[in-house]
């Protein structure tokens, strides 16, 4: 009896200094220099400019160019979007880009909020800075810096951010949105040298608010912009006031995630499994590795040759579009894998969708974009740091990797809600603008103070 108690003690206190000791531990970087050459002596110019989106005749007879020496090549017989964006639909979505959508209007649109650029660690970023127009008396709005993923682009978030600053109920938070497109997206500028991961982002992102005058502030993230986001949480806990992401892959599988896998099928109370959790979770070895397999063969390309693929699709908009949009269609819900149309516009319209897609083919991005692949792989992800900010969870039902409650709680700790949303997948703030701006209201009042958990 006294060694079994002697053993508790041991273990007991072997897991406490464990814990006491993660909590210690913050995400460390250093600052870098990603222009150029050699950092400039005189410092960093940290003025910050306006920025518009423009075109000319010249880029736009340049796209019709290309798209008209196309060569179309047709798609097997009853094959839809299992082999890829299929052929036939391609054609269709190509000539409605060549003859009748208006990247000139949907200039406009991009110009309806206030973009700007500023020099950080020797490239520009750019980014939206959207304010709200009216802020109740006797309060101040909420900060709240959103980032996206790839493929998509800071365009993401246009069909959210007035249901965030606008104030429509009165008993709303309004928030000041900053969206920055990653460096090496959109607008950004490239990094010239190796090395650029999502920390680096993150620690590029701390600079960019603190420069705006924010002490403070939210962080929101899918996709890729989960992991900057959380590398902003781990940096810097006591600057993001809250974190709220749809997308949480489990970085590092714990004995709680494994038995869980072995054991939440037959006992799904044991570990707080619902009966979602069950359909998507299990078979795990269909659900988690065939169907992660059959989805990922573009990461493997990217995290290791970027390059190489990037060539062909910068010189063909084509190309570029059917590597883009076959996500759009894929990650927004696996069934329309067997549609002859991929389910393109059920959830998306194709002005929207080609805009995305123009963001990258004007800038050029799309292998520098690819490019994070390689730097994040390499250096190991997110360092597999705890994450003890106050966190919120959107589950959407169709995302990419179904990550339970239980899972998410492993990396963080703090997790104030965990809402399983109706509908929606892996562009969730571009597909359900509303959900997901519900679900940062309810987080944020919940960790402001405004309502009860």
């Amino acid at each position: 009896m006294f060694t079994e108690v002697l053993l508790a003690l041991v273990i007991g206190g072997l897991i406490y200094f464990l814990v006491q000791r993660s909590k210690n531990q913050v995400l460390t970087t250093e600052d870098g220099w990603w222009g150029s050459g050699a950092p400039r002596d005189a410092g960093e110019d940290d003025t910050i400019r306006s920025f518009r989106v423009t075109t000319s005749d010249q880029e736009l007879e340049d796209l019709y160019r290309r798209i008209d020496l196309t060569r179309p090549f047709p798609s097997l017989e009853d094959s839809q979007f299992n082999y890829g964006f299929n052929s036939q639909y391609l054609q269709k979505v190509v000539s409605y880009w060549r003859n009748e959508f208006d990247w000139r209007k949907q200039v406009d649109k991009l110009n309806q909020y206030p973009h700007f650029k500023t020099k950080i660690e020797g490239i520009d970023i750019h980014y939206l800075h959207v304010k709200p127009k009216k802020v109740p008396e006797g309060t101040s709005a909420v900060p709240l810096i959103m980032v996206h993923g790839w493929p998509g682009s800071f365009y993401e978030f246009y069909g959210l951010i007035p249901l965030l600053t606008d104030l429509s109920n009165p008993h709303d938070l309004v928030f000041e949105v900053v969206c920055p497109s990653i460096p090496g997206y959109g607008f950004s500028e490239a990094p010239h040298k190796k090395g650029f991961d999502s920390v680096c982002a993150a620690r590029i992102f701390h600079k960019l608010m603190k420069r705006l005058g924010f002490q403070q502030y939210y962080a929101h993230g899918g996709d890729w912009g989960w992991l900057v986001t959380t590398n902003m949480a781990q940096l810097e806990p006591k600057t993001v006031k809250g974190l709220h992401l749809n997308f949480a892959p489990p970085s590092k599988p714990g004995l709680s995630m494994a038995l869980s896998m072995m054991l939440g099928r037959h006992f799904p109370k044991l570990f707080g499994f619902t009966d979602f959790d069950i359909q998507r979770l299990f078979p795990c070895m269909e659900k988690l590795v065939v169907e992660f397999i059959k989805e990922t063969g573009y990461m493997h390309i990217q995290a290791t040759k970027p390059d190489t693929v990037g060539r062909g699709l910068n010189d063909s908009p084509v190309g570029l579009a059917a590597y883009i949009l076959e996500k759009f269609s894929t990650w927004t819900s696996h069934d329309f894998r067997n549609l002859d149309d991929g389910g393109l516009t059920r959830k998306f319209s194709l002005d929207d969708l080609l805009t995305n897609v123009m963001i990258y083919w004007t800038s050029g991005c799309i292998i520098s974009s690819m490019r994070f692949y390689k730097e994040n792989f390499g250096q190991g992800l997110d360092q597999h740091l705890i994450v003890y900010v106050p966190t919120g969870f959107a589950c959407f039902p169709n995302e990419l990797m179904h990550t339970p409650k239980l899972w998410v709680k492993q990396k963080y700790r703090k997790l104030v809600t965990f809402t399983p949303m109706d509908r929606g997948g892996h562009f969730a703030a571009m597909e359900e603008p509303e959900l997901m701006a519900e679900d940062i209201q309810k987080f944020t009042k919940i960790v402001e103070g405004k309502v009860k958990e």
